[in-house]
């Protein structure tokens, strides 16, 4: 229960990134002298809501003789404000969610994401200018960079090691599914007479946020938080409970160890950069730079215009689009079908990555990993084990006591 309520703030993030949308427009592919028509899903799409806020570019999108690269009629910097303000504030967020995070906790943390949800949704519903507008997407930018930090560490911390990864992935889950449910609902609120939509759709972004923080104050602060905090006795009586057993004596204790070498590093971004530590931050950047070259991104943004190009009608257009889910335009414009060449080979790039550099870490604790998955990899204990910073000593054994080579027990 804790884990899907923590989840939530995938959902909340993509619920944001789906309804505000990319602005698209098309003529038939049968007949370009015919009427534009709206296909996308966003709210930047609903007449009524550029007409309010964006004048200039509701005057563009219905002006049948600028037929000549209709994507520049959105070129408009307010427009782009509005819809990068979010990535822009939840990437400054980060660095103060960090901090947060460590110092508070990761239950406090989830909290303060839920509150800034709530205000930016607040605001953005009831929007009567730009400014307020922006204002509120930088609340909810703010919310997705304290919920992105303290979610994912959350469900890692408190899920049981083996099906740790089972449960982590339920926060890209709820992203999907939050992306689904925005488009679901900017189709029906699109079409509400009197042109208020809008306001319901960016209203309802309040459901999500308000599960959240309702979540945030139910659910139970990991153990390992705790810890890090010298909370000791709370620590292992959340462990307890979270577990359900009385025997977790040994994980209570690779907990605290894992604690103690934490504390010993006085600079996080330097030790970051170090010999050791290159494994994962490799695979790390890595995985997040294949992730979008995958294309996933490309297809779930502007799959409407996809599916028209090879003959769907609008309305299948829009339904296909809800069904596959960005901000790749200018690749598809110059690339045409080579684009999937293009990712095609990125995915294989990719699959060669995963394959020999990504090592199994199923049931392996993360207090474990040195040990048990980078001084084991053929490539990656080449880093580890020279730069002699193996944490073999002082590691805690199945029966609770220490098994390095110091031999001292940590048992007690």
């Amino acid at each position: 229960m804790s884990c899907i309520m923590a989840a939530t703030g995938g959902l909340m993030f993509g619920y944001d990134v789906g309804v505000s949308g990319i602005p698209i427009i098309y003529n038939s592919f049968m007949n370009p002298f015919s009427t534009y028509q709206w296909i996308n899903g966003g709210v930047t799409s609903m007449p009524a809501f550029l007409e309010k806020f964006f004048p200039v570019v509701a005057r563009k999108t219905q002006d049948p003789t600028l037929n000549n690269s209709n994507y520049c009629k959105y070129d408009n910097q307010g427009l782009q404000l509005f819809t990068s303000s979010l990535y822009l504030a939840g990437l400054t967020a980060t660095f103060f969610a960090s901090y947060t995070t460590r110092t508070l906790g990761r239950r406090p943390t989830m909290l303060i994401a839920g509150l800034f949800f709530i205000a930016g949704v607040v605001l953005n519903a009831a929007a009567q200018d730009l400014a307020m507008l922006i204002v509120g997407r930088i609340l909810l930018g703010c919310g997705v960079g304290f919920a992105n930090q303290a979610v994912p560490l959350f469900l890692s911390e408190i899920a049981p090691t083996r099906i740790r990864g089972a449960l982590n992935i339920l926060f890209q889950l709820n992203v999907t599914i939050g992306i689904l449910f925005a488009n679901l609902i900017n189709y029906g609120t699109a079409k509400i007479k009197g042109g208020w939509g809008w306001r319901l759709s960016l209203g309802l972004a309040g459901v999500p946020a308000v599960l959240l923080t309702v979540g945030a104050l139910l659910v139970s602060e990991t153990p390992n938080s705790l810890i890090e905090r010298g909370r000791l006795d709370e620590g292992k009586a959340v462990l307890r409970k979270i577990r359900g057993t009385d025997k977790i004596e040994p994980e209570f204790l690779e907990l605290v160890e894992a604690s103690r070498i934490a504390k010993e590093v006085k600079h996080p971004f330097r030790n970051l950069l170090k010999r050791k530590n290159r494994p994962p931050l490799v695979i790390s950047i890595a995985l997040q730079i294949f992730q979008q070259c995958t294309g996933i991104n490309a297809i779930m943004f502007y799959a409407p215009v996809l599916f028209n190009t090879v003959g769907f009608g609008s309305d299948a257009s829009l339904y296909s689009a809800v069904i596959t889910g960005a901000a790749f335009l200018s690749m598809l414009c110059h690339f045409k079908f080579g684009i999937f060449l293009f990712f095609s080979g990125w995915v294989a790039v990719m699959s060669v990555f995963v394959f020999f550099l990504v090592p199994e870490t199923k049931n392996v604790p993360i207090e474990e990993m040195t040990d048990k998955v980078w001084a084991q990899h053929w490539l990656w204990k080449r880093f580890v084990e020279e730069d002699g910073d193996v944490e073999m000593e002082g590691r805690v054994g199945v029966n609770g006591k220490g098994n390095g080579s110091n031999g001292v027990d940590y048992s007690s």
